[in-house]
């Protein structure tokens, strides 16, 4: 019922008018998304997608493909298999195989024995539950719980049918305490940035490995149960009762795959990519959410003639990097039209609430490697890079440009991070095509059972899907003009960047810094905007259209790097 009364909404919020037809130069792009991107569909494909505990194969996960397929085709896009050579809107299923079972929690409590109150309750944790843990049998499990305070305590105590206690992360723990014979393990480690002392019912989902021992189970503790046993431990012999039900059962993969195809380059596309696993609100249910309110939106306007596309969009939904690696690695004819990937990943936030802030992940450019500056890590954090490692391109540049426009229009902050990683822009930029992310941190309540609808706000999901549809549509449809926009960008921020860096390196000196390695990151910031310069051909057929205003830029910003050059080693 649900289900069926979600779609009403989805279909209903796209039905106001259109701007009247315009030509493709001259094209409003922010005018005619902001008609229609209210994120009414984006917050309530969230709050349906949240409700489950998502994993790769289970019922909230195929659930969520399943919902986002009937609203696909409530928007027009039509079953590939059933499509005819006119069909445009088009998307499929992937089913593949699994290795492994799936997972699925359905209850669990932890009681200190001698107390009536619960320690834990999957009512109210349901994040308590390791992910793969076996079920206890349905009576529970009643053993005296021992507490270690590192790995090396574990040579001296018994576990046999033991409960282990430990403040760490559960993977350092689990295979010792299986060889020495315990039942379970009760763990804590939720990090800083989730201010535990002040959100004391929180757990950070956690996970054994998908093939660990059938018989073993873990809880994860809350800042408060974690307390309340360390309590009870230090007055002596402490014992819990675990009830633990879980399910494990076959399935198969599911990718869902939906394109708009292009008019004109229908091989060579723009991928969008939000993961469906993951439990949270914000972690991902908001990027599936905004990317589907994304992928209708698109469609009303091609559908309706009041936008052409020249290339292929294509909106891609499934298991964090792996679909989006096998994407682009399955098909190498497909793999080399694919232009650019985009990757929405926690991009809803009520950022009251969250503390978060909205972040683009840049692309690999020489601030991951000197973060100094207005540059600066999140707390996820990031490797230092290697100048082999850089990726010059105009998209860092133009995303963050085009959604500085959003922010400006909608008083919304938003900022940028140095490449670090971990979600699906990350296969795109491994096959050498230029990604980034659309993202949120720091979040207090990150990978948390208290990252739920409450944390989410309609209006980021309004702003992040409309500047982010407003790009694809740029890019699907870049030709000359669009290239001389980005050369005229990049010229302006490469001497913006030259002369911060400038400014920072004498700063640097001065504080007794090597000039050498001063001059190596102007060089390099130097090098990274020729290179993205350069890339601005990528969307040519005639490059001389552009030749002389790209060897223009090209010459002042070598101007400018040789007079910020000699002041800086003279």
């Amino acid at each position: 019922m649900k289900q069926g009364l979600l779609l009403l909404v989805l279909y209903g919020t796209l039905l106001s008018g259109c701007a009247q037809d315009i030509q493709e130069k001259s094209i409003d792009y922010y005018g005619l998304v902001r008609q229609h991107f209210t994120g009414k569909t984006a917050f309530a494909t969230t709050d349906y997608v949240e409700d489950y505990w998502r994993v790769v194969g289970n019922t909230g996960f195929n659930n969520t493909i399943y919902l986002l397929a009937d609203s696909l085709q409530a928007a027009g896009y039509v079953l590939e298999e059933n499509a005819e050579e006119g069909d445009r809107l088009t998307y499929r299923i992937e089913r593949r195989p699994m290795d492994h079972q799936t997972w699925e929690p359905i209850s669990a409590s932890l009681h200190i024995v001698g107390e009536d109150t619960p320690l834990l309750h999957a009512d109210t944790n349901r994040n308590m539950t390791y992910l793969y843990s076996a079920s206890t049998p349905k009576e529970g499990i009643s053993a005296e719980v021992v507490w270690i305070k590192s790995m090396h305590d574990l040579t001296s105590v018994s576990l046999k049918n033991k409960v282990v206690f430990a403040e760490m992360n559960g993977r350092q723990l689990y295979k010792a305490a299986i060889k020495k014979g315990a039942l379970g393990m009760l763990t804590y480690d939720n990090p800083s940035y989730l201010q535990p002392e002040k959100n004391t019912t929180s757990i950070q989902f956690r996970s054994l490995p998908s093939q660990s021992d059938p018989d073993f189970w873990g809880i994860a503790l809350s800042y408060e149960a974690k307390e309340k046993l360390v309590a009870k431990l230090t007055k002596g012999t402490t014992k819990v009762v675990a009830h633990i039900q879980t399910k494990k059962y076959p399935s198969e993969e599911l990718t869902i795959v939906a394109d708009i195809k292009g008019g004109t380059l229908p091989n060579e596309r723009l991928v969008y990519s939000a993961h469906i696993q993951e439990p949270g609100a914000n972690d991902n249910a908001t990027g599936v959410g905004a990317q589907l309110e994304m992928a209708m939106i698109a469609a009303k306007l091609v559908s309706e003639g009041k936008i052409e596309l020249q290339r292929t969009m294509t909106f891609l939904w499934g298991d964090e990097i792996i679909s989006t690696r096998r994407y682009i690695e399955e098909n190498p004819d497909r793999a080399e039209g694919i232009k650019w990937g985009i990757s929405l990943d926690m991009v809803g936030e009520n950022t009251t609430v969250t503390g978060g802030t909205f972040l683009i992940e840049k692309m690999p450019d020489p601030s991951a490697i000197w973060t100094r500056g207005n540059d600066k890590h999140s707390e996820w954090g990031g490797e230092v890079l290697s100048m082999e490692e850089m990726r010059p391109h105009y998209l860092n540049d133009f995303i963050i440009t085009t959604f500085k426009e959003q922010g400006k229009f909608a008083n919304w902050v938003v900022e940028t991070n140095p490449f670090e990683g971990g979600s699906d822009h990350t296969p795109f930029l491994n096959a050498n095509i230029p990604g980034l992310l659309l993202w949120h941190f720091t979040d207090q309540f990150y990978h948390t059972d208290n990252d739920r609808i409450d944390k989410v706000s309609q209006k980021t999901l309004k702003n992040v899907g409309t500047a982010a549809l407003v790009s694809g549509l740029k890019l699907v449809n870049a030709e000359s003009g669009f290239a001389l926009e980005q050369i005229a960008t990049l010229e302006k921020k490469a001497l913006l960047r030259l002369q911060d860096e400038y400014d920072l390196s004498v700063s640097a000196i001065e504080k007794g810094g090597n000039p050498a390695e001063q001059l190596s990151i102007l060089t390099a910031w130097k090098d990274w905007y020729i290179g993205a310069l350069l890339s601005t051909q990528d969307v040519l057929s005639n490059t001389s259209l552009t030749k002389k205003q790209l060897n223009g830029a090209k010459a002042k910003i070598e101007k400018k790097y040789e007079e910020k050059k000699k002041q800086l080693v003279k």
